[in-house]
This record gives C-alpha cells, structure tokens and sequence, in this order.
C-alpha cells in the first residue's frame, strides 16, 4: 500500500482575512496556484501521490477545485448535443486525492484522529496546508526510519521579519537582512509519523501542538529532523507577498518539479 501524505486544510486563516473571506487558506494563490497545489507538487516530486486532506472551513471549494482541475489544466472538446467532454493536452498529475470533512470547529488534533481510518494502519506524513519548503522528504523518511520512535517533525529555523542587529551597547556591529534567523529551532511541520500517535489524541477539542507533542515527547517519542534551508509559511499578506515575489522572480527555492 502506498504511504499516504496527510494535509490539514481545514483552518480558518483569520489573518489572511483579505483573502480567506472567499476561500480556505490553502487556496489562497501563488503565482495563480493555490498554495495547497504547489505542497502536493513538492511532495510528488519524490513519489508521494496519495494525499488524504482534511477539510474543514469552506471544504467546498477544495472539493471543486480538485473536481475541476482535470477539465480546467485541458483543452476540452465538447459535443453540445450530448454534454460528451473530451481531455485534450494539459498537465495532469498522476494524484489519487481523498478529500474528508473533518468539521469546521475541530482543531488540529481531531483532524489528524478523523483521518485515521483513511490512512492505513502504516507509517504515514503530514503537513499543513499554508507552508512551502524544500525539505528532501525521502532524507526525511530515512531519518524517521532510522531511529524507530512514533513521530517525526521539521525542525526549522524560523525566516526573519526583520532585519537582524548585532549591537555592542547603542552601535550596531552588523546589521543582516538574512532569510532565516541564527538562532533557535521551530516546528516547520512535513511530520513522520506512526499511527500508534492516534493513541495521544483524545478528541476533536485536542489541538495537535499541545497535549499530542508535549506528550510525545515526554515519552521520547518525539524526534526532530533538522532541515537547514528555505521554509516559508504563510500566516500574513506579507508572507503571501514574499511568496508571491519569489515565484514570480523564477527562483522560488521550493520549486523542485520541472
């Protein structure tokens, strides 16, 4: 059985509200695909094309936007006599893509437990549905692999906001505009995991980063894969715009497709 990707696309995504009025935050676009498109892209890239989206807040329009991907990414020829549509061209990836309601107040934990009978009783990923990266996802499967515990996560370093300062007293040693910080680690998500963590998860009141990890880790089960280079989430119309820039400059780092 194929391992499956797991992505929760089910939040609201209130500082996005611009944008998130209309459409679930995985759907916001850049460079004219949704963000939720260009994740599954990256994990296909390496093999993964069976993708389990838990759906949430205005699932209806993922729904339709998978439903009409083929049609839309095609030439069509239509026979208006009998609605007959034929698919000429286009790109279609080879995706099977399983696209489950999980209920608009639930939070992340509950969406993770309510995909478990989708997923197979196997070592399965997950992500969220707002973030791009260019984690090497078999390296992370190795890694996963190797130390034998029930879950892995991303560790990332977190991308500036602001320009960095060095400062000895009132005058700046140097000043960087650097793409990520120094110092510190966070949880960029592209999780491994083993389906005894569904035993961590009480309900759909459990938010996944909370009791699930705490837990976990506590019980070193818990362990981090260091990823070094680009990770972006998309939290704010500034993070959208950087995305935005970035695709539109031809050098995104997290376009590794063709």
């Amino acid at each position: 059985m194929a391992m499956k990707v797991a992505i929760l696309a089910g939040g609201v995504g209130t500082r996005l509200a611009e944008e998130t009025e209309v459409k679930p935050k995985p759907m916001v676009e850049i460079g004219g695909r949704p963000i939720l498109w260009h994740i599954m892209q990256h994990y296909s890239y390496y093999g993964f094309n069976n993708f389990v989206i838990a759906l949430g807040y205005k699932g209806e329009v993922i729904k339709k936007f998978m439903t009409d991907y083929c049609s839309l990414h095609s030439n069509l020829t239509v026979k208006i006599r009998t609605g007959e549509v034929t698919m000429n061209g286009g790109f279609k990836p080879d995706w099977t893509v399983e696209l489950i309601d999980t209920g608009i107040p639930t939070l992340t934990g509950g969406r993770i437990k309510r995909l478990a009978p989708y997923l197979g009783n196997q070592t399965f990923m997950l992500t969220w549905g707002d973030g791009v990266s260019n984690v090497d996802l078999r390296k992370l499967l190795a890694f996963h692999r190797s130390h034998g515990k029930l879950a892995t996560l991303t560790a990332v370093r977190p991308p500036a906001r602001f320009g960095h300062l060095d400062l000895d007293g009132d005058r700046v040693m140097e000043f960087s505009e650097k793409p990520q910080t120094k110092e510190g680690w966070i949880n960029g998500a592209y999780f491994v995991l083993e389906p005894g963590i569904f035993d961590y998860i009480e309900g759909d009141d459990t938010q996944w980063e909370r009791g699930p990890l705490e837990r976990l880790a506590k019980d070193g089960q818990l362990m981090a894969y260091r990823h070094e280079d680009f990770w972006q989430c998309m939290d704010t119309l500034r993070d959208k715009r950087l995305l935005e820039e970035l695709w539109q400059s031809g050098k995104a780092p997290w376009k590794i497709w063709e």
